[in-house]
């Protein structure tokens, strides 16, 4: 025989089964009756056997249909756990948001004001290094970092950023000004341009670009290594200041100097279905960049205080 199922003619027969009734099961499945009958009708067709006996105001399970019915149930919730967990529950009101894992890791602290105001909205996180023409990624909300120079209109600004160093608690001890960072190593964060190049010359320093460093592909990872004290990292101030809070294994040791480059959020295409719940997504983002910004400025005077201190 043939083995090959039609999925639907399985998931009628399991609610119809589960639920005593054809009415019930078309009424869950979002199904007219009829079409109900008739996937049962095909299954029992297509397996040769009567799943249902039917009577004038109920249905009951054969006993061929009893024992068909713990393995049919068993292959949907298979079915539907690999899926979700593989690809996320398939919400209408859940949109996608692609931002670097240091963006991901900067939102997490604000995101329960999102789910208080917003609890019918579900987020879908996906990081992205680098995106290319090849990327088919369906995205509702996607937040980038690009240089000045390359602003488009498809870009709407949502803060522009500075660099400074961090380092691991143990190698903050030997920094007592900035020309002591060409001393330590440094950790260079790949498909960026030089941070640590733009960062001392900002203060007349140069960079050694031949010195020994290590290299990695993300933020998050350059801060783990700087935890661990292999080095020293210049990475965006507020995620910096993200890991001193969140690790308390790193220190700033520097003041921040502008990098030139900024976050936007890039302008693209949203369903009708989910447009309510992108454009409340963006709203409540524009309102923690401003906020951030507002922190940002007293945590700069409050770090010029206690430099000014100890001095």
């Amino acid at each position: 025989m043939d083995t090959n199922l039609n999925l639907n003619w399985l998931r009628s027969f399991e609610s119809v089964a589960r639920l005593s009734g054809f009415t019930a099961a078309s009424k869950e499945l979002g199904l007219t009756q009829t079409a109900v009958s008739q996937h049962i009708k095909a299954l029992e067709v297509k397996l040769g056997h009567d799943l249902f006996l039917r009577r004038a105001k109920s249905v009951e399970l054969t006993e061929i249909g009893k024992a068909y019915l713990p393995s049919v149930r068993n292959a949907l919730e298979t079915l539907s756990l690999s899926t979700n967990g593989l690809f996320g529950p398939n919400l209408k009101n859940t949109i996608v948001v692609r931002a670097s894992m240091a963006m991901i890791l900067w939102l997490a602290p604000r995101l329960q004001t999102f789910q208080q105001s917003e609890p019918g909205i579900s987020i879908k996180f996906v990081t992205a290094i680098w995106v290319d023409a090849r990327d088919v990624q369906s995205v509702d909300v996607d937040i980038v970092l690009a240089p000045d120079r390359y602003v488009q209109q498809s870009l709407e600004k949502l803060s522009d950023e500075v660099i400074v160093p961090i380092c691991g608690l143990e190698t903050a001890g030997s920094i007592g000004s900035v020309a002591d960072l060409k001393k330590i190593s440094p950790i260079h964060i790949q498909g960026f341009d030089d941070h640590w190049a733009r960062y001392l010359s900002a203060f007349d320093l140069e960079h050694n670009s031949v010195s020994n460093r290590l290299i990695v592909d993300t933020s998050v990872a350059a801060t783990e290594m700087a935890a661990a004290n292999l080095g020293c990292a210049v990475l965006i101030e507020r995620f910096a200041s993200n890991a001193v809070t969140r690790m308390q294994q790193v220190k700033i040791v520097g003041e921040p100097v502008a990098l030139g480059q900024a976050h936007y959020l890039a302008n693209r295409p949203v369903t009708r279905e989910k447009k309510f719940a992108a454009d409340a997504f963006k709203h409540w983002l524009r309102a923690q960049f401003s906020n951030a910004g507002e922190e940002f400025h007293l945590t700069h005077q409050r770090r010029r205080l206690e430099s000014t201190t100890t001095q």
